[in-house]
């Protein structure tokens, strides 16, 4: 069961990989990169697909291009993807919005969308290339493409229920990977399309305390059932319905991640991103030619502070300055009262007779 699990997730890699691929120059585009903003906004978001509860949230629009040729003549006709992320001082959140006719075969991960985020882990981690290292297939090391590694995560939904939750579970965690043998919601790390792996597996041997760190959950607009499907209910909604799909993710802000396999994100430091959706149409595989991405460069992930923790962080101080002066104030009225008290004694005891007491 876990072999055919690997190889299936396997399968799924290798047509990712093509659709990565570029042969000879990289592209290059106008107007690439961006600003993606996740606020602290915690307890608002709820994993589940549904986008009622991140309405209030601002959404940052990119174009989905080609990735392969990000020509905007060719960019996907359904309009643009709308980013939105948010934080909660533990996890980061994401929910990623697309206009797309419903389309839905079960098994058939080609024939769904998919969707993925790419994160730079090292600092010689490009864009272009999933990481850039220039070793062929078969040669990349951790030594050769070292400080080359991105973090994937990537969600083929033609194994998921919309509206379930799919990534990390205890099943492939115990096993030591970033698998995910029920919905396809797959932890992985490359240094290019070529050489890309689950977390905890590598070109020479496998670390076994790693873990998928991705959780998430899809759902289409046009899908009216709301008290839970089930897999008897594929495929879900009626085909060619219009509306929005949404995937929405969740990951700790720190993983205990120790082979440069996950991006560690900090808050109030920037960090690079990437976005890339492919969409099937005519009831055919998705191609390489329908394999888009936002933008056509990296984009910045700012994980934002607190207002609070921005607003009333030198607080403490100015706490301490005001407790000492009134403090200092107490102590200058103390000083000053007694200087009043003994002076007031001594001038009322020398105007005093003394007069002794008669033996009894």
């Amino acid at each position: 069961m876990r072999l055919l699990a690997l190889l299936v997730v396997a399968a799924a890699l290798v047509a990712f990989a093509a659709a990565h691929e570029h042969h000879g120059e990289a592209p290059t585009c106008a107007g690439g990169g961006g600003r993606v903003v996740a606020e602290f906004r915690p307890g608002e978001v709820t994993l589940d697909g549904h986008p009622a509860d991140w309405e209030a949230v601002e959404a940052s629009e990119f174009a989905l291009l080609p990735a392969l040729d990000p020509d905007d003549d060719k960019a996907y006709t359904g309009g643009k993807v709308a980013v939105k992320a948010v934080h909660d001082g533990v996890n980061v959140f994401f929910m990623l919005q697309v206009d797309g006719d419903y389309t839905y075969t079960k098994g058939e991960s080609k024939k769904c969308p998919s969707v993925a985020l790419m994160f730079q882990v090292g600092e010689k981690a490009t864009y272009d290339d999933m990481g850039g290292c220039k070793d062929l297939p078969g040669s990349c090391t951790s030594k050769s493409c070292r400080d080359h590694e991105v973090d994937i995560m990537h969600f083929s939904v033609g194994n998921a229920i919309p509206g379930r939750l799919y990534g990390g579970n205890h099943i492939d965690n115990v096993a030591g990977n970033g698998g995910d043998r029920f919905g396809h919601l797959v932890d992985v790390y490359a240094w290019n399309p070529h050489c890309r792996y689950l977390d905890g597996i590598g070109p020479k041997e496998n670390n076994s305390n790693a873990q998928n760190d991705w959780h998430g959950a899809w759902w289409h607009s046009s899908l009216t059932f709301h008290s839970g499907f089930v897999d008897d209910d594929s495929p879900y909604g009626k085909k060619d319905d219009k509306g929005t799909y949404y995937f929405e993710f969740s990951r700790p802000l720190r993983t205990m991640d120790q082979f440069q396999q996950d991006a560690q994100f900090t808050i109030g430091e920037p960090s690079n991103m990437a976005v890339a959706f492919w969409y099937p149409t005519d009831g055919k595989p998705w191609s390489n030619s329908q394999h888009y991405s936002a933008s056509c460069d990296w984009l910045t992930l700012d994980i934002q502070p607190s207002l609070e923790a921005a607003r009333y962080r030198p607080a403490p101080n100015r706490s301490w300055d005001a407790g000492t002066a009134f403090a200092l104030l107490l102590s200058v009225v103390a000083v000053c009262v007694s200087i009043f008290v003994g002076y007031s004694a001594s001038k009322n005891k020398s105007g005093v007779q003394f007069t002794q007491l008669a033996e009894i």
